[in-house]
């Protein structure tokens, strides 16, 4: 529409993940130079990122769907402009009445707006605290810091290369690689063909039983993988070779995060899959060593960060540049503090302050490797009890008074409520474990492995606070 000034007005109803979502900053970039006043007025209510509002209370959706809702105004004069459109934004949150209420009694004219200065490369139409981004940008990116990383492998069969069990998984390859025709293995198996993967031509594969490796599937849920190029989609094979055949450990982040907690944060000795360490994007792994084809090693790290932080800190390993690192990222005044930024890109490291709290932040880092490896002697130690005998098959979960039942009679006690919310990338590991294995029956192994699993959450949450206090 032409308002009386002569300018054309725009307004539609939008999903408020455009606004800083960064798969979306082309369109962003776009609008800002089609218009040249843009209004953002986000009504909130995204149930998946579960909102409340400010001050904790509920906040709701003004439609009866899950993704978070916002207006969006565009405003174009009749003169052309090069230069890129101002942006304003408003926010209103609260329950579905309230909201309409709030809409009816206001207009363009009468909301609050506050101006928001997009930069590059992701224009996030978001008010930022520009003291505290100036204060995050004097850090070093993990992914300036690390110079080879790669998003985790992507095999698109999950169901068919990945599995629990050595054994079945290398049954049911050599199984597939005796059918006869691809006609039989698609009907055997369920597989599904796409443009790059044919049934025939992996039928030609010749099995290599060392082609089965142990992968990071999920926080502290390591399985088998069939790692071949002939039946996996996207194997990452120039950066995952540091790790499938090397002792190498490797950072585990990733460039966005949409969940509600700031906790995208892990490690791995393993080759990883793409959703490890984000369930609502991918994660990227970030190994510390570089190995050549005769075994020798060199630091995945960049030598002038390396020498930035010696200056203030004296000669350190890799190790510990790894430890500290992984330190910062369990503070949770850091991630609360940078949560923003935290969410559109790989995270910025503060540089040490000086070498005594950089020596005891090593400390904490390791401690939380160690555990989060499972090779910490700790995880023996166990604070859970399963004393019920039974069938082990896990029929469905209810946490209740310190108990995580399996089923109607069997349950793992003396769980603290915080290992049974805890989260890391997106998941709750001590939820997640068992619902992977619904219908399964855990072994003897299976059922001391969760209970390390909790023994590790309880600790992280331990050494998280104390990371705070330096």
């Amino acid at each position: 529409m032409i308002d009386k000034n002569g300018e054309g007005i725009v307004a539609m109803i939008t999903a408020h993940g455009y606004i800083d979502n960064p798969t979306f900053r082309g369109m962003r970039y776009h609008l800002m130079q089609t218009f040249d006043r843009i209004y953002i007025l986000d009504l909130h209510g995204n149930a998946n990122k579960k909102e409340k509002s400010p001050d904790g209370g509920k906040d709701e959706n003004v439609f009866n769907i899950k993704q978070g809702v916002a207006i969006f105004i565009g405003v174009k004069r009749k003169e052309k402009s090069k230069k890129l459109s101002k942006v304003f934004r408003s926010d209103c949150f609260g329950l579905r009445l309230g909201k309409f209420e709030y809409l009816n009694a206001n207009s363009l004219e009468k909301i609050s707006w506050k101006e928001v200065a997009p930069t590059a490369p992701n224009y996030e139409w978001v008010v930022r605290d520009t003291k505290t981004k100036a204060e995050y940008e004097k850090g070093f990116s993990v992914a300036e810091l690390f110079p080879v990383s790669s998003v985790g492998i992507v095999t698109s069969r999950d169901g068919f290369v990945i599995d629990f069990d050595k054994d079945v998984l290398k049954k049911r390859m050599t199984d597939f690689l005796s059918t006869e025709n691809a006609s039989e293995a698609l009907a055997k198996f369920g597989l599904k063909e796409n443009l790059k993967w044919k049934v025939a031509n992996a039928l030609k594969h010749n099995f290599d039983e060392q082609n089965i490796t142990p992968i990071s599937y999920r926080p502290f849920d390591n399985r088998f993988v069939y790692y071949h190029d002939d039946f996996i989609e996207r194997s990452r094979r120039d950066v995952m070779r540091h790790i499938s055949s090397h002792q190498n450990i490797g950072l585990v982040t990733a460039r966005s995060n949409k969940n509600p907690e700031t906790d995208h944060f892990f490690v791995s000795k393993n080759i990883t899959e793409a959703k490890l360490g984000e369930s609502s994007t991918q994660s990227a792994i970030f190994p510390l060593y570089l190995y050549s084809e005769d075994g020798s090693k060199v630091p995945n790290l960049k030598k002038e960060i390396v020498a930035e932080i010696e200056k203030i800190v004296g000669k350190v390993s890799p190790e510990n540049i790894f430890d500290y690192i992984y330190a910062i990222l369990h503070s949770p005044s850091y991630r609360d503090k940078y949560k923003e930024f935290l969410k559109i890109d790989f995270p910025r490291v503060p540089y040490p302050k000086d070498a005594k709290s950089f020596k005891e932040l090593i400390a904490l880092g390791a401690e939380l490797r160690s555990l989060h490896l499972l090779e910490s002697p700790k995880i023996n130690q166990f604070i859970t009890t399963y004393p019920i005998a039974g069938s082990n098959v896990v029929e469905g979960l209810a946490y209740k008074d310190g108990k995580v039942f399996i089923n109607k009679n069997q349950y793992f006690g003396n769980v603290p409520e915080a290992a049974w919310n805890f989260h890391i990338g997106g998941y709750q590991p001590a939820q997640k474990y068992l619902k992977d294995r619904k219908a399964r029956v855990l072994s003897n192994s299976d059922i001391e492995h969760y209970q390390k699993i909790i023994v590790v959450l309880a600790e992280t949450g331990r050494i998280m606070k104390e990371v705070d206090e330096l």
